[in-house]
């Protein structure tokens, strides 16, 4: 008869967690971040000032090329915080498992492992999130500031005050001209950086001010009517009018106080540039240097950099699984990038 610890254990944990994500919806983050993986805590980047090509100086012919200088371009240098949190089966459940394991009963087992599993899985879900919060804190705020369980990461990335611009009227305010507001976001970085925001992210109420806005409704219309319109019409209008394709992020998370949040929030508009943003690296936990190939505990790696490691207990007899992580995104491209806030105030 298999034991607690034959069922539960770090591989078994990754591949109950394969199966069910691909269920899931992605995040946000993963299209605008790709993810690396490096060795160690510190993580550095190249942070452009400027998108804008310097051109090549002549030269004449046999003699040493002059050395360019680095110009508008900032390294960044930063050490990754580290992520980690822990789960016991509950003596309850534990025995609800001996008692099925008696039984011989496959089905009668599945049950009992998926509830142990479904709370494991919360862990890893939580890394994933972790993420996300993350990556939508830089292009929401330009920061990112993380305070629990007795440490404090902030970690600012120097966006220009150009770059944190509100509006004059509130969007909520149907006659805000919110076309022209970021028809001159636009225009401003684009002179700036050379890399016009052909991407917009905004939460579904802060897309509502376009669809009740009077002048995008009497662009869609031709005339000064206050007739509806639908969300599709105001994303074909905006993308025609700006070249702008606008995301609703709708995805919410709980935080370390229990408050739950949304990852983008209400009356924030951020503008984006083409591409990639940066990278979200992770970087090598203690569990996977120091553990992975060792027998006193088993340790799996998913999503690239996320250790999940099961621990046998002996009194009571357990299975303690933990889910640690050390993450951090670049952010090359914030210098293309435009955070407004219009809500007025």
């Amino acid at each position: 008869m298999p034991t607690i610890y034959d069922l539960v254990t770090a591989s078994d944990m990754t591949a109950y967690w394969t199966d069910k994500n691909a269920e899931t919806e992605g995040l946000l983050g993963d299209e605008l971040f790709d993810t690396q993986k490096k060795l160690g805590l510190k993580l550095d980047w190249i942070k452009g000032a400027q998108g804008l090509p310097v051109v090549l100086k002549p030269s004449a012919y046999d003699v040493v090329a002059l050395k360019r200088d680095r110009i508008g371009f900032d390294k960044i240098e930063t050490s990754m915080p580290f992520f980690k949190e822990s789960m016991m089966i509950d003596e309850e459940l534990r025995q609800q498992l001996n008692m099925v394991l008696e039984t011989g009963k496959p089905n009668y087992i599945d049950s009992v492992m998926s509830r142990i599993f479904d709370d494991n899985y919360q862990l890893i879900r939580g890394a994933r999130a972790q993420r996300e919060r993350m990556r939508m804190s830089l292009i929401t705020t330009g920061a990112i500031s993380i305070s629990s369980n007795g440490q404090s990461y902030d970690y600012d990335y120097g966006l220009g005050e150009d770059q944190k611009v509100s509006v004059s009227k509130a969007w909520s305010d149907p006659t805000a001209d919110i076309i022209e507001d970021i028809r001159g976001w636009m225009d401003e970085r684009e002179e700036e950086t050379g890399v016009r925001p052909t991407r917009a992210v905004c939460s579904p109420k802060t897309f509502v001010y376009f669809v009740n806005n009077n002048h995008i409704k009497n662009a869609i219309w031709g005339n000064n009517s206050t007739a509806p319109v639908s969300r599709a019409a105001v994303l074909t209008y905006v993308q025609t009018e700006l070249g702008l394709s606008i995301a609703r992020y709708s995805k919410k998370f709980i935080d370390e106080a229990g408050q739950k949040k949304p990852y983008i929030p209400d009356d924030v508009f951020t503008l984006l540039p083409p591409g990639l943003l940066g990278t979200g690296w992770f970087g090598t936990t203690p569990e996977e240097s120091d553990l992975l190939a060792s027998s006193v505990a088993n340790v799996s790696i998913i999503d690239t950099g996320v250790a999940v490691t099961t621990t046998k207990k002996v009194d009571p007899v357990n299975v303690d699984t933990k889910v640690s992580m050390i993450y951090l995104p670049s952010f090359e491209a914030a210098d293309q990038i435009v955070i407004a806030d219009v809500s007025g105030e």
